[in-house]
């Protein structure tokens, strides 16, 4: 019987150790799962972090886009974007003989406007020709603002003999400021391509178009 009691006191000793080894890894255990589950959440906010700061940059780079390629005050193309724009249609219809047009465009008597009043009342008529413009032209054409009161449009697979199409989207522009009606007419000249030539060859012909319906409206008004 003695036997037997040092035995099962023995036997009780090592379940004890035994249970206590099995809770303290259970503990253990317990312990890192409590640690992985705060570091993986820690992971999330600083991958939630990096993705919100992704997000700023990408909608910085896309802001430095746009004011890059496009007019603050109007929307449409500045005339950096549209000389690269100009030499890639040129080049296009050059090597596959497609039409293509470039139009430009002067606001008549725009710094009267400025000067009677004031540069806000030319901004905003400015910024209705430009949506005038933008509305008027197709979704393969580039419209685009020079800068002061000249604009341009990249016609590309349009013959010059259908310029008149958009510029009947164009007539009866008027703004009205501060209650006063400011009627918006526009002297335009315009060039086909011509096999051989470059971008700015067709440039200077269309600016040459342009001021020549600037002195017969002159001319008329006199």
């Amino acid at each position: 019987p003695a036997l037997w009691r040092d035995q099962e006191l023995f036997f009780q000793i090592n379940l004890d150790l035994a249970v206590r080894g099995l809770t303290g890894l259970v503990l253990l255990f317990n312990t890192y799962v409590i640690y992985q589950q705060l570091v993986i959440k820690r992971l999330r906010q600083q991958l939630g972090q990096q993705i919100e700061y992704m997000v700023r940059l990408e909608v910085r780079a896309e802001q430095f886009e746009k004011l890059s390629v496009l007019d603050p005050l109007t929307g449409l193309y500045n005339r950096r974007s549209s000389d690269m724009r100009l030499r890639a249609e040129v080049e296009r219809s050059r090597r596959h003989a497609h039409p293509l047009t470039l139009v430009m465009f002067d606001l008549n008597n725009f710094k009267q406007i400025n000067d009677r009043h004031g540069h806000p009342a030319g901004d905003q008529v400015l910024k209705e020709f430009g949506d005038r413009l933008q509305k008027a032209v197709r979704v393969s054409d580039v419209a685009v603002r020079l800068g002061g009161d000249e604009f341009m449009v990249i016609l590309p697979e349009c013959q010059p003999d259908q310029v008149v199409h958009m510029l009947d989207r164009l007539h009866n522009i008027e703004v009205t400021f501060r209650g006063t009606r400011l009627p918006v007419s526009f002297s335009v000249g315009w060039a086909g391509f011509q096999a051989g030539e470059s971008a700015e060859h067709l440039l200077e012909r269309a600016d040459q178009a342009l001021y020549a319906d600037k002195r017969t409206r002159k001319e008329q008004a006199v």
